[in-house]
């Protein structure tokens, strides 16, 4: 088993992080790895890391050169872990690693390949994330009909198969909460509840949780592009109803000369438009990533992969530590 964790600036936490998930898998009586991957973390995080390294045998550190972003840590861990079973989740303990074990025991009993968890309780986020998190998941399944459960962030458990097909996928800026549920493979959810940051501060704040947002409706419907079609077709029929309206008002003589409607009008119709060019530049700029093939993040180091020596003894740089060598996942 493998358990994959982003980690971004969370020295903090990930002592009592360590200290509530090893117990958890060490009862589970199977081998298993911790593979923690450090989003290119500006505090103490590569040090700890390396100190609980030591302590712990079974934890693999694979750091990135950059801060890449959430999604592509998860993505960089996938590609890289090796289990049999995949389990995902963040450092922070506001999803419990003790369901870990309820999820694989779900998994093999009802012969699932996916095991969400789901919050059934949110009641420790505050009540402006709990709204929009609930309008962002209803309006993904209505747009890109995904069958996910509602309230399932990235707190999973995957198996081989479900891996393998992920990382097969091409595209960038994947949203991972959308693109397994795509997937189709059978699956079932484990609920929890879910807790407060143990220590810290959150690395999602509203402006990367609206461009998570932007990419995961873009990414997975093309209903936006029709609202350009619906506005210009409502445009046309609200013209038409204004030319007839003021050729009525000519015949008998009742046209008043203004200024407000006309720049109403005017106003509208240019917000509209603007509207409708933000859309299509959403969709060309999605394209224009895509074509360019510029990897989603770059592998520093991998504690599992060492870097050989030559003969006169001079490090040699491996592949898993050559930029580009690794693109989303493939």
């Amino acid at each position: 088993m493998s358990v994959v964790v982003p980690a971004y600036d969370e020295a903090e936490v990930l002592p009592l992080f360590a200290q509530r998930l090893r117990p958890v898998l060490d009862d589970l009586g199977e081998p298993y790895e911790v593979l923690v991957v450090d989003d290119g973390s500006t505090d103490a995080t590569p040090a700890l890391l390396e100190r609980l390294r030591r302590e712990w045998p079974s934890l693999r550190v694979v750091r990135l050169r950059a801060n890449s972003g959430h999604q592509a840590a998860l993505t960089a861990g996938l590609a890289r872990a090796r289990g049999d079973w995949v389990a995902s989740i963040d450092a922070d303990l506001q999803d419990p690693p003790e369901v870990l074990g309820a999820m694989l025991q779900a998994a093999r009993s009802q012969g699932v390949d996916v095991v969400y968890g789901v919050r059934t309780d949110r009641t420790t986020d505050s009540v402006f994330k709990r709204t929009t998190a609930s309008l962002f998941y209803r309006l993904i399944r209505r747009l890109a009909g995904t069958s996910g459960p509602a309230q399932a962030g990235d707190f999973r458990l995957m198996s081989r198969a479900t891996v393998d097909a992920v990382n097969t996928l091409p595209e960038a800026n994947r949203v991972l909460r959308l693109v397994v549920p795509a997937l189709g493979f059978p699956s079932t959810s484990v609920g929890y509840a879910r807790e407060v940051r143990a220590a810290g501060r959150s690395k999602y704040p509203l402006a990367r949780m609206l461009r998570l947002s932007v990419d995961g409706v873009t990414g997975f419907s093309i209903a936006p592009l029709r609202i350009a079609t619906w506005f210009g077709l409502l445009g046309g029929v609200a013209a038409i109803a204004l030319l007839l309206y003021a050729f009525v008002a000519f015949l008998r003589d009742e046209t008043t000369p203004g200024w407000t409607s006309t720049f109403v009008v005017v106003a509208a119709v240019g917000a509209v438009q603007l509207l409708c060019l933000g859309l299509l530049g959403e969709y060309v700029g999605r394209m224009y990533t895509q074509l360019q093939g510029r990897p989603t993040y770059h592998v520093a180091y991998d504690s599992a992969a060492p870097p050989a020596a030559d003969p006169q003894g001079r490090r040699q740089v491996t592949s898993s530590e050559t930029p580009g060598s690794e693109r989303t996942g493939r």
